[in-house]
Order: C-alpha cells, then structure tokens, then sequence
C-alpha cells in the first residue's frame, strides 16, 4: 500500500520517509504532466523567459496555437504553472522554482548520458 513508503537512498545513506499517500500520488501526476517534449520545452522557456503568454509560445516554439494551449491546460491542472489575467492575455508562470529544478535536472541528466554513450563509442 501507498500509507507507507519508506526508501533508503543508496548515494547519500539517508532514509526518506514518505507517509503520506496523497502527496505520493501528487507527486506521480506531476511528473506524468511534464513527461512530454512540448510540456518540457514550455516550462523551459517560461523559465528562461519570465511569464509568457500563448501567443508568445505559440511563435517560440513553432507550434499551433490549439497545440500550446492544450498542453498549458495539463500544466496548468497538474499545478505546474499558473495562469495570471494581464488585461486581454494570460500570462503563464511556473508556479515555484521546484518543478524548474525536476525538469532542469532530467534535462541535464539525459545530456550526461547521450555525452557518455557517444565517448564509449
């Protein structure tokens, strides 16, 4: 059951307690909502660039606008970013500095492994 999950880190020998279901479960609904390529870039140029609005993404990204809007729709729910009225646009900003440093991290850590497998070639 999900009541109790308790994980030894192997790196750090420090053991994490998680007794809390609800947040598990959170948890895994996060990282479900950033695990696609647009969501990804998204919040990169958010981060990158401050609030953005669609239209902004829209023209970054190179993708439709129905496209950008459906996938700030799943960050959004998923509490990613949050989306704040500037008089006639929505301007969408992560919501904190932590889901910046899940996707960062998961970036830099597929860099590593395509530079390792390219110097054991």
């Amino acid at each position: 059951p999900l009541d109790i999950l308790i994980h030894t880190c192997k790196y750090s020998n420090m053991t994490i307690n998680h007794t809390n279901a609800v947040s598990i479960k959170e948890a895994e609904t996060l990282l479900k909502s950033v695990a696609h390529v647009v969501r990804i870039q998204i919040v990169c140029h958010i981060h990158e660039h401050g609030s953005r609005c669609v239209h902004e993404l829209v023209d970054e990204l190179e993708l439709r606008q129905p496209i950008v809007s459906q996938h700030l729709r799943v960050l959004r729910l998923a509490g990613v970013v949050i989306g704040e009225r500037a008089g006639h646009e929505v301007r969408y900003r992560i919501i904190d500095e932590h889901i910046w440093h899940i996707v960062d991290d998961a970036v830099k850590h597929s860099d590593e492994l395509q530079r390792k497998e390219r110097n054991d070639r």
